[in-house]
């Protein structure tokens, strides 16, 4: 809020963060008086071009988002940011999360009249927004939210106010810069900061609203009742990109000191270290320089192919695992080979990376992982599977050693990950590895999940 070309700095800053959705993506722009909306399904480039036709989004305030499915599908009427009409006016949101009490409240609404348009939490927020008695917008937000539990980092555009806002527990990520000549602007992670030439600000605390009005005026205040946080551990792991800072901290220092620790923690003989780029880059190069063995690029990415991890159907992850990687051969034929990865959720495109290094002439493949077994699904905006498409939920480490054909396997245990400098101190989410859920989940939303 506060730039004259609000739109085309949202549509820059989505570029930033397209890592973190590629299903569809949306830009809310408002002027104070009229409210412009563009979405569509695919990549920001997709969906906006190059950008030359933003004139037509003008406004001095904007919102984006970029969707990654946790709940809902892949429709056109999922895409955010969503803009509604109610008693109050125009309001325009958008999440980042995963609320665990969603179908529960769903259901109740629907008993009582309520019509839904889409499959998302985002919309359930809105219409809790639109019954809530209280004055002011922010405090009608407060008053949905205070109804929901799981993760949520949210933005709302009223035609006065942009509102930012985390859940108590501070799962997912929230940024906020104010640069000296004015104006406010929020991004799930720093990088979108960079390349608008913005300074990084600080992160929006757990349970932290932040009302910026047309005006020029900022509130922060804190209308939950205070809980212990749990930032996501994943996303030092593999969600957010190295060159950001998340909860405070720089992500490239984590995943470099992860490799560290595994390369102690698993030591293994070998002629080179090679990554699974992008996200295991870091923790890759930690690794070689713990252990002494040379970091070489034995594999090379095709960076027009997405994130296979957060692709929503397998069919399409294992097509992106087979196109996204090439080896290269000269380097490694004949050799010893550690692969460094961020992690392992189902194990189908370790296999697929094995046998492929394997074929290039790698005369033994030893895999490391800079993270513990991914043993439980998150309901908290990460989109792990059940526990049966856990492999290591049911496989032990040398079971999954075999079905991925690795020579040798080992994590990063729990114990050491926590104990890395610089990692937050107020708590961290591991359940993923642990089990030990931070927000009680509802049996609606968890029954299936651990069949």
């Amino acid at each position: 809020m506060g730039f004259p070309e609000s739109a085309m700095m949202t549509y820059m800053g989505l570029y930033a963060l397209q890592h973190r959705g590629q299903e569809s993506a949306g830009i809310v722009a408002s002027d104070g008086k009229k409210t412009r909306e563009k979405r569509g399904l695919g990549l920001v480039s997709d969906v906006f071009g190059d950008g030359t036709h933003f004139e037509e989004m003008k406004g001095d305030a904007a919102i984006g988002h970029v969707r990654y499915s946790t709940t809902g599908s892949t429709t056109f009427a999922n895409i955010q940011p969503f803009l509604i009409n109610y008693k109050r006016g125009q309001i325009a949101g958008a999440h980042n999360g995963n609320l665990v009490n969603g179908a529960v409240l769903r259901e109740q609404m629907e008993n009582t009249g309520s019509i839904f348009r889409t499959t998302t939490d985002t919309e359930l927020i809105l219409h809790l927004l639109a019954r809530s008695p209280k004055k002011t917008t922010p405090e009608a937000i407060a008053d949905a939210l205070s109804q929901v539990r799981g993760a949520y980092s949210m933005v709302f555009l009223t035609h006065r106010q942009l509102i930012a806002v985390r859940d108590p527990r501070g799962v997912r990520p929230l940024c906020l810069s104010q640069p000296p000549g004015g104006g406010v602007v929020v991004a799930s992670e720093s990088c979108a900061f960079d390349l608008l030439s913005l300074p990084h600000g600080r992160s929006l605390e757990p349970g932290e609203m932040f009302v910026a009005d047309r005006d020029g005026t900022t509130e922060s205040f804190f209308p939950f009742k205070e809980v212990k946080p749990a930032p996501c551990i994943f996303e030092f792991i593999y969600f957010s990109r190295p060159d950001s800072r998340i909860f405070e901290v720089n992500v490239d220092k984590i995943r470099r000191r992860m490799g560290h620790k595994l390369a102690q923690e698993n030591p293994v003989e070998a002629d080179i270290v090679i990554s699974v780029p992008d996200s295991s880059n870091t923790a890759a190069l930690g690794f070689a320089n713990e252990s002494g063995i040379d970091f070489e690029f034995g594999l090379i990415r095709n960076h027009y192919v997405g994130r296979t991890f957060i692709q929503p159907k397998q069919n399409v992850r294992d097509f992106g695992a087979r196109v996204k990687y090439n080896p290269v051969r000269g380097i490694l034929k004949n050799k010893r080979v550690v692969v460094v990865d961020d992690s392992i959720v189902r194990g189908t495109t370790s296999k697929k990376l094995i046998d492929m290094i394997r074929e290039a002439g790698a005369s033994e493949v030893h895999m490391r992982v800079a993270s513990p077994p991914v043993r439980f699904p998150c309901f908290y905006g990460i989109d792990t599977p059940t526990r049966e498409q856990l492999i290591a939920s049911h496989s032990s480490v040398e079971d999954t050693a075999r079905f991925i054909g690795a020579d040798s396997l080992g994590y990063l245990s729990l114990e050491n990950m926590l104990s890395i400098k610089g990692l937050p101190k107020t708590g961290l989410c591991t359940a993923c590895f642990s089990g030990e859920y931070p927000i009680d989940i509802d049996d609606g939303c968890s029954k299936k999940a651990f069949e």
